[in-house]
């Protein structure tokens, strides 16, 4: 994310209240107090954390030398809340500044570090008011999941999910302590007992067949696996009515047991991409356990094909979420499961898995999640398998692995969009720059006739010079003779510039016009008339004019 000069000269006229906080932060800046600003600025709705620079305003860039490698401050800031922060070093001609964008906090979810929900009060933080944080947790309407089950008890749990949801607690946060206490002691310091009672979300991730049948027989995943589209019966059916913990691993092991292998040569070797990669595959369980309606009836789906899978769960999208908005928007709709899933470090609660399951589908050259089946009653997710691309896959290798973890969701996406030739959605095109600068893309012409296209170095790495050629079009003089032709077709009309451009759209005027004039130079064409009026001709080997 580059921020050019004259938007950070607007930002130094802003006032400090409106999503942005300017530090001085000549020559440190504590990473404690850092994280307490990022938390406050996320529960506003996101802005800048900007150090390098003096407040109040008149604003003047001093220069900073906190925070020296600002990719281990983003990770720092990401370990720590859980948020996707990008975090950037600009060289302005008065010092250096770093720029923390700080990204919205999800609906329903106020962001917290070490348990305080921090907020700003004039020049200071202060803990959050308690009417501001029910006012936060009511925006998604109440969470069923919290909810006491009425008649349920803890004999209505495995004790193998139990345990189960212990060993990932304590692999995930370090604490060996989990190891030694009771296991009523662990649920209630996950809130899934709430004074000794037993909640939803409970029964939902620890409870026996029996007690499920009996209290929630909703809370069910069917896995179905078809060799085709005809309506005949399922391969193989498993119905899981028991709790998460009992059953996630084996739900797994039956997708992996027909998961097929698609491989392609990079160079001496053979590599091999599975049709459903396992993170995207739990990723999308994990979403649809913990945000569909268990108020509804019906049962969360995950029915397997040979190169797609369907995941369908009752209820619709969260209020305030669409297909288009899914990427930028959380809203658990479960938040004590979401809750649980975190502590696990199954699922992160900024809602990131969405993003991850995008990412890891354009790494493996396969196409975007699909959402568009999903109406008011029901989410559908379509997640097909096929490699499209296994140029690409070699393309993003050929980058290594620190590029591409300092690539975001709408980096990938806008590369997703250069490789399949689609137009860059408006929302993305703040990171073409990025990416030119970084030499992952090239831009042929300017202005809205601009044409993208994958970088000829990654080309090149890949052993694909003459497909970067072919792809990139006409070079300089075939450009020439295109004009060229299109003037000799012209039967002698004449052609004005406007005309021209349509034959290399890719091109500006003012390039289309240099070509012109060197093709005038050589006497192969001449100008007749001036401005509106101004045509240009053929002019025919042996014509005086």
């Amino acid at each position: 994310m580059a921020t050019g000069l004259d938007e950070f000269e607007a930002w130094l006229s802003a006032e400090e209240g409106a999503r942005f906080e300017f530090k001085e932060a000549k020559t440190n800046f504590h990473f404690d107090r850092l994280v307490q600003y990022a938390a406050a600025i996320a529960n506003e709705g996101g802005g800048k954390i900007v150090l390098g620079v003096t407040d109040p305003r008149p604003r003047k860039v001093v220069g900073t030398k906190a925070f020296v490698s600002v990719e281990r401050t983003k990770q720092g800031l990401i370990d720590r809340l859980r948020l996707r922060f990008e975090v950037e070093e600009m060289s302005h001609p008065h010092g250096r500044v770093v720029i923390v964008h700080v990204p919205a906090r999800p609906l329903g979810m106020p962001v917290h570090d070490n348990g305080t929900y921090w907020m700003r009060s004039g020049d200071s933080l202060v803990p959050m008011a308690p009417d501001m944080l029910k006012g936060i947790f009511e925006e998604t309407g109440p969470d069923f999941s919290s909810e006491v089950c009425a008649g349920a008890t803890p004999a209505d749990f495995e004790s193998r999910a139990i345990e189960d949801f212990r060993q990932r607690w304590m692999r995930h946060s370090g604490n060996a302590a989990l190891a030694r206490l009771p296991a009523e002691q662990i649920l209630s310091d996950a809130e899934l007992l709430v004074g000794g009672q037993v909640t939803y979300a409970a029964l939902i991730l620890l409870g026996s067949p029996a007690a499920l049948g009996k209290r929630l027989a909703q809370a069910e995943v069917i896995f179905e696996y078809r060799s085709s589209d005809a309506s005949l019966p399922a391969q193989q059916r498993v119905e899981y009515r028991q709790g998460f913990f009992a059953y996630y691993e084996d739900l797994w092991r039956n997708v992996n047991s027909r998961n097929d292998r698609q491989s392609y040569q990079d160079g001496l070797f053979r590599l091999e991409i599975p049709t459903f990669d396992e993170q995207v595959i739990r990723e999308a369980i994990l979403n649809a356990v913990s945000h569909r309606d268990y108020r509804l009836g019906g049962s969360v789906f995950v029915r397997q094909f040979p190169r797609r899978m369907e995941i369908v769960s009752p209820g619709g999208l969260p209020a305030g979420i669409t297909p288009e908005n899914i990427l930028d928007r959380q809203s658990p709709r479960n938040r004590r499961i979401a809750e649980a899933f975190a502590r696990c470090g199954l699922i992160e609660r900024s809602g990131q898995g969405i993003n991850r399951m995008f990412e890891q589908s354009i790494k493996q050259s396969k196409p975007l999640p699909d959402f568009s089946g999903s109406d008011e009653y029901q989410v559908s997710l379509v997640i097909r398998g096929d490699v499209q691309d296994a140029a690409f896959v070699r393309f993003l290798e050929r980058l290594g692995a620190e590029r591409l973890a300092s690539f975001g969701t709408h980096d990938f996406l806008v590369l997703d969009a250069v490789r399949n030739q689609r137009p860059v959605p408006e929302n993305l095109r703040e990171r073409l720059d990025r990416l030119v600068e970084f030499g992952v893309i090239e831009r042929l012409g300017r202005g809205r006739g601009a044409r993208l296209m994958l970088s000829k170095a990654l080309y090149a790495a890949m052993g694909a010079t003459g497909a970067y050629t072919r792809k990139r079009g006409l070079d300089h003089e075939t450009n020439k003779a295109l004009l060229l032709k299109h003037l000799k077709d012209g039967r002698g009309t004449g052609s004005p510039l406007s005309e021209l451009q349509q034959v290399l759209p890719a091109l500006s005027a003012r390039r289309v016009q240099r070509l012109m004039d060197e093709l005038r130079q050589e006497k192969k064409v001449r100008l007749e008339g001036r401005r509106r009026w101004a045509r240009w001709f053929f002019v025919s080997p042996g014509d005086g004019s």
